[in-house]
């Protein structure tokens, strides 16, 4: 398999935060949620990592700056995730392999689910890979529509949908596999002519449809990995999906946490088996619990605390 590269999206303001800090860089369970789509892209295979970043760019380039496998585009004016993409045209132009493209403010998407999309688009030689999910509120998402045989044909923009188009419950949550040279091409052809008046990668597959290419729409994610964070209530609704997944590893691993919705542990931390959490306990990341622990009720595990197998961690 060729080396792949992973293009990660994050150069819009979030409007819908109220905020002067990007929106990349609000912080889910204690760590900005780029750096969810970064190790994503890093399990999924991805070598080299280009943040495209706008709004707020010094912000964001401080804060990815000790990632070594990340560089920087630079989108100056927002014009659409195709204009986006467009500015790391540079950075692509000697890549010979699979381009992996996802949105920064997309958290809770695998690793595992991407190296899916990779290892097809590897498989069938395609020009392009897309993911999709189906959900039940598919809301303002774009659509996917397939012809008679169950192929893709197009993503429709909820914009620019029909009604008929709107009942599709089929949606792009934006997570592509490109081979390099097809999408640098694909995005010279692309236009503004939408109601949205931007430049938008979802028309690149049909673009590379319209030339003959193969393009494959897989339904490889859940409801779940379709969250993007967009206002404060979805990085709400992100801390408690991601939570979810974290306790439910933990105690896979044989650790009792009596009351999860009443607990919080980071996901850098480690915990050991038989270890018990009780309800109200905050753990804080990088820590690590040794096993046979018990820790709380109310108690407050800070960044950096080790606890030694058997030890009580209380108030």
């Amino acid at each position: 398999m060729s080396s792949l590269a992973a293009v990660v999206l994050a150069a819009g303001k979030g409007e819908r935060m109220k905020s002067a800090r990007p929106k990349v860089l609000h912080e889910l369970c204690g760590r900005p949620m780029v750096d969810y789509a970064l190790d994503a892209a890093r399990e999924a295979g991805a070598k080299r990592i280009i943040v495209v970043v706008g709004h707020g760019a010094a912000d964001v380039q401080a804060a990815l700056a000790r990632q070594h496998d990340v560089e920087f585009a630079v989108q100056a004016d927002q014009l659409g995730t195709g204009h986006a993409v467009q500015m790391c045209c540079d950075h692509l132009a000697r890549h010979d392999g699979p381009v992996l493209v996802l949105a920064g403010d997309a958290p809770l998407v695998r690793g595992s689910s991407l190296r899916q999309l990779v290892e097809n688009q590897a498989a069938d030689q395609a020009s392009c890979v897309l993911g999709t999910a189906v959900v039940q509120n598919p809301a303002d998402l774009g659509r996917i529509v397939r012809d008679s045989h169950g192929e893709f044909v197009a993503i429709v923009e909820y914009k620019d949908a029909t009604d008929e188009q709107r009942a599709i419950h089929e949606i792009n949550p934006a997570y592509y596999v490109f081979h390099a040279s097809d999408l640098v091409r694909a995005l010279t052809q692309i236009t503004p002519n939408n109601k949205q008046k931007q430049y938008l990668l979802t028309d690149c597959p049909a673009v590379l449809l319209r030339e003959g290419k193969r393009v494959r729409a897989l339904q490889v994610f859940d409801e779940e990995e379709s969250y993007g964070v967009n206002s404060r209530a979805q990085l709400a609704q992100a801390h408690e999906c991601l939570q979810r997944r974290i306790h439910l590893h933990w105690m896979s691993q044989g650790v009792t946490i009596v009351d999860p919705r009443n607990t919080y542990i980071d996901p850098r931390a480690t915990i050991g088996p038989d270890t018990v959490i009780m309800p109200f306990s905050c753990i804080e990341g990088p820590s690590e619990i040794g096993p046979e622990c018990r820790v709380g009720p109310f108690a407050h595990v800070q960044p950096g605390t080790r606890l030694d197998a058997g030890a009580t961690k209380t108030l």
